[in-house]
């Protein structure tokens, strides 16, 4: 339940990033966030709304779709998505390299 705004089923887990990763205040991260995905402020707490824009953008749901982002990948696209590092993206993309 990330900045109690429904963790996952909605975007509480993106607006808890940037206040972890950046710093923000929760109206600011809001704001971010609703920028990036191309939403109103109010649109980030809508669960019908965010579960259609989370399987568009692949950017993982609560439960999980067939052939839809998980784990890891859900991850690296949440950081190319909010422009963010985050760690354990950082390392799977340095370590998958020696698989390549």
């Amino acid at each position: 339940m990330g900045s109690a705004m429904g963790g996952l089923r909605t975007t509480g887990d993106l607006v808890a990033w940037m206040q972890m990763s950046r710093k923000m205040k929760i109206n600011d991260a809001k704001q971010y966030v609703a920028k990036k995905l191309g939403v109103e402020v109010i649109d980030l707490t809508d669960e019908e709304k965010m579960l259609e824009l989370r399987e568009e953008l692949d950017i993982g749901t609560i439960i999980s779709m067939s052939g839809g982002s998980k784990g890891i990948q859900a991850k690296c696209k949440i950081a190319k998505l909010l422009d963010i590092e985050i760690n354990s993206v950082n390392l799977f993309k340095a370590n998958i390299r020696d698989f390549i």
